[in-house]
């Protein structure tokens, strides 16, 4: 301190937590750059600079890109399943972001760059079973990712690594895992299924109809990440000169989306009717984050359990819907 930070999607739902991590840190120089109009950011902190802009364009980038020292690149269309796998064309666009961002980062002399990529670069095929143990970082390769989405991430994370080797530009590269947790989408058609779930389920116990919709067949299995674990990484993971890879950022804990249901029905107080959509976009049988890696590099993982989380973000959706209600 003091760097020049800049934080491409701040508007989102990670990157303004991510702004309030380093404005809690002390850092004062922030440039905040999202496209989406200001009153519909997420998270807005008047003392740093907010700027709307289109980051598929280059002029864009590159007037974001000037003067920062650090860069962190959040920015992507995306969403949810039921988002990523009906819109593929549109995901596969984010490509010009970061390729956008890595050159004006290098044009402006950037000390080091985040990429914020996803474990949908994970090969299919290593995915078909939900008692999966969980995916190792080697396991991205020979390239079979989620399609759209799942190639963006797997072609900028290369871009970053080339980056690196041709242009001296010290990049890193984290592999989120399903983040959750206050402040975030819960409806709308991108909502991840943690927020999707408590939404159902307020939406249940405030209507009196006692019955949820759940995509696929309720067994195929994911780890969630909590928003405060997953800002916690992100800095351990910039800041650290061992990280030199993309790596996994997920929580270990394995559940089903049956199981998820019945947390967030117990914390509900309330028992559901279940119907079960088997046509609905459901993603891959198994996934989940294998953090060895994580472990040996940095001593630390993400480990806020499942159920406290939960908790947590139920509380702040069922605060918002009661209030719009």
């Amino acid at each position: 301190m003091p760097k020049k930070i800049l934080i491409a999607g701040a508007g989102g739902f990670i990157g303004g937590h991510l702004v309030a991590e380093l404005l809690r840190q002390g850092h004062k120089d922030i440039r905040a750059v999202d496209i989406k109009p200001l009153k519909e950011w997420y998270q807005r902190f008047p003392q740093v600079e907010n700027i709307r802009a289109d980051l598929q364009l280059k002029k864009s980038c590159d007037h974001a890109a000037k003067g920062m020292e650090h860069i962190y690149n959040l920015a992507a269309d995306m969403g949810g399943m039921g988002f990523i796998e009906l819109n593929r064309g549109l995901c596969m666009l984010s490509v010009l972001i970061n390729t956008h961002l890595l050159m004006a980062a290098r044009e402006a002399g950037a000390k080091r760059y985040f990429y914020a990529s996803s474990a949908c670069v994970y090969a299919a095929d290593k995915q078909t079973d939900p008692k999966i143990s969980g995916l190792r970082e080697a396991d991205a390769y020979p390239a079979m990712p989620e399609d759209g989405y799942g190639w963006e991430k797997l072609f900028s994370e290369r871009m970053c690594r080339h980056f690196t080797e041709d242009f001296k530009l010290t990049t890193r590269v984290a592999r989120f895992h399903n983040v959750y947790g206050p402040h975030g989408t819960y409806d709308g058609g991108r909502e991840k299924a943690p927020a999707a779930i408590c939404r159902k389920v307020i939406e249940a116990k405030l209507s009196g109809k006692h019955e949820i919709e759940i995509w696929g067949d309720g067994y195929q299995t994911r780890s969630f990440m909590y928003i405060e674990d997953c800002i916690t990484g992100i800095e351990k993971i910039f800041h650290s000169n061992k990280v030199t890879f993309p790596i996994n950022l997920g929580s270990a804990e394995k559940v089903s989306i049956n199981q998820l249901v019945d947390i967030v029905e117990e914390i509900a107080g309330i028992r559901l009717k279940r119907k079960y959509k088997l046509d609905a976009p459901k993603g891959v049988n198994g996934r989940n984050s294998d953090n060895t890696l994580i472990k040996k590099t940095l001593c630390w993982e993400p480990d806020l359990p499942l159920r406290k989380g939960m908790e947590k973000t139920y509380a702040w959706i069922y605060d918002e819907m009661t209030r719009r209600k």
